[in-house]
């Protein structure tokens, strides 16, 4: 039906149910087995993120460009590149240098978490990072044996920048516009997954309070960025 969650080896997310349907799949991942190291050894888990930056709007022409922290105007969104599978992410500012797996679905359709907590994966289901619409990749914030790959993305501010390594031998360069934490009962589909004319990146991983019963955190922590450079 056209309103389903795409098989293994479709490439568009589709009607808006459909990426509804997704983003609850991330959320649940990114919520299951492996995120409990917060909760062994702290007592109320990571602290709240304040709201940082503003999120790019949908579409490129119906507003104006991002501003930065200190108010002045951010980069100018860059053309957006063709497909191609990224093979690694960074970002300098805090501390992440981490190849890229490919997530996909589960077999009851909800989004693959990354295996491995020390590397990042990106959804291949969606636009590759630096292909016009939202890439997504998804990290996890701690493990049974300490800090994962995305353990600092709270610390992360508008104006930092994320580069992306791609198969093709392209850089694509983006800056960070805002940096948001949301309950994963609320989380904002459209925000994240919503349809962009822009080459837009979201990084994603749990947050907030952790839930000893549940063995995961209650909240979902996403920065947004948008395309700035390529090389």
């Amino acid at each position: 039906m056209a309103d389903q969650v795409p098989e293994a080896g479709g490439r568009r997310f589709g009607a808006r149910r459909r990426r509804l349907l997704l983003v609850l799949a991330v959320v649940l991942a990114l919520a299951g087995g492996g995120l409990v190291w917060a909760g062994v050894t702290h007592t109320s888990g990571q602290d709240p993120v304040a709201a940082a930056g503003r999120i790019p709007a949908p579409t490129t022409t119906a507003a104006p460009p991002p501003t930065t922290s200190t108010g002045r105007p951010a980069p100018r969104p860059t053309v957006p590149l063709s497909r191609s599978t990224p093979v690694s992410i960074q970002v300098p500012s805090i501390g992440v240098d981490s190849s890229l797996l490919s997530l996909g679905l589960n077999p009851d359709r909800t989004v693959e978490s990354p295996k491995d907590f020390s590397r990042a994966g990106w959804y291949d289901y969606g636009p590759t990072p630096g292909e016009a619409g939202a890439s997504v990749i998804l990290g996890h914030i701690d493990s049974y044996r300490g800090p994962a790959v995305f353990y600092r993305l709270s610390k992360l501010t508008p104006g930092a920048q994320v580069t992306v390594r791609r198969s093709d031998g392209r850089t694509a360069t983006f800056t960070v516009d805002a940096l948001r934490q949301y309950p994963k009962s609320s989380f904002p589909a459209e925000d994240v997954y919503g349809a962009v004319e822009y080459a837009g990146l979201r990084l994603v991983t749990c947050g907030g309070e952790f839930d000893r019963t549940a063995r995961s955190y209650l909240d979902n922590i996403v920065a947004y960025a948008h395309l700035t450079g390529t090389s």
